[in-house]
């Protein structure tokens, strides 16, 4: 988790620091955000942690999907404290709260909001509704990354690529975002693609990166031609012949996707090996 997200925001004196009643077997609340007073986290389902998922989020244009490690929390209030809250207090409480630290109020109502925060590099995004005359609320956090690709390049099929159609796509790549160094968990992917060239001697390949489309054209041509560059260095450093490989940057030239969402753009930043005649 990001380190911006592991110091505790405190609220206003409306917000306290715990519930009355226990939480289910200890569970907390969020780094994010701490809870309104006398809720607690009741039951095994209160709390749920998916590494990566997506989750649909209102907007006042509509909705917007968006990905990464989401994080759910379901809070009931402790009817012996007194007063239930409204859900507006409820709502407009978590938006103080985020306005603190630089958050945006990107919709709400009397009862649901949507938030995104963008600090440190990390972008956060929370969804808040509130129901039951503000007897409980659920909290949904998604802090925004790509899936880890699970799936690493396999030398069979990205020469069956090669043979077939001329290009193959090499999954399992990895840069940091608006960067070109190869990350370590592409360690995989780079084997298969060294094991392809040794059982293949006789072939020459262009190593092609692709960019999404946002930001301007020269940039991401600038780009992904040194994320190329840093592929084929990669795999000079493994024991492949450079004189076999030449790097190329297609930028956005070549979608395989739609860029209008973030699947589509996910799929666009890629690694392709291209045949050489």
């Amino acid at each position: 988790m990001n380190t911006f997200l592991t110091s505790v925001l405190l609220l206003s004196t409306s917000i306290a620091a715990s519930a009355q009643m226990s939480d289910y077997k200890g569970y907390k609340d969020p780094a994010l955000f701490t809870r309104m007073p006398h809720y607690f986290l009741p039951a095994e389902d209160s709390v749920t942690d998916k590494a990566f998922d997506a989750f649909e989020f209102q907007l006042k244009e509509g909705t917007q999907s968006v990905e990464g490690h989401h994080l759910k929390y379901s809070y009931a209030f402790d009817e012996a404290a007194g007063n239930t809250p409204s859900m507006l207090q409820i709502v407009r409480n978590y938006q103080a709260a985020a306005r603190k630290i630089g958050g945006q109020i990107l919709w709400d109502d009397v009862r649901r909001t949507t938030i995104k925060i963008a600090k440190g590099g990390q972008e956060t995004w929370a969804f808040l509704e509130a129901f039951n005359e503000g007897r409980g609320y659920d909290l949904h956090i998604i802090e925004r990354q790509q899936m880890k690709q699970d799936v690493a390049a396999d030398a069979g099929a990205l020469g069956s690529g090669l043979k077939e159609s001329g290009h193959a796509e090499v999954p399992g790549i990895f840069f940091d975002f608006g960067k070109a160094e190869v990350k370590a968990e592409s360690e995989p992917a780079l084997n298969e693609v060294v094991k392809l060239l040794q059982g293949n001697p006789a072939w020459k390949v262009w190593v092609v990166g692709h960019t999404d489309n946002v930001g301007s054209v020269e940039s991401n041509l600038t780009l992904s031609g040194a994320r190329s560059a840093a592929v084929v260095k990669a795999l000079v450093q493994k024991g492949v012949d450079a004189r076999r490989m030449a790097p190329h940057g297609a930028g956005p030239f070549a979608p395989v996707a739609s860029n209008d969402s973030d699947e589509g753009r996910a799929h666009n930043r890629r690694v392709e090996l291209v045949k050489q005649p």
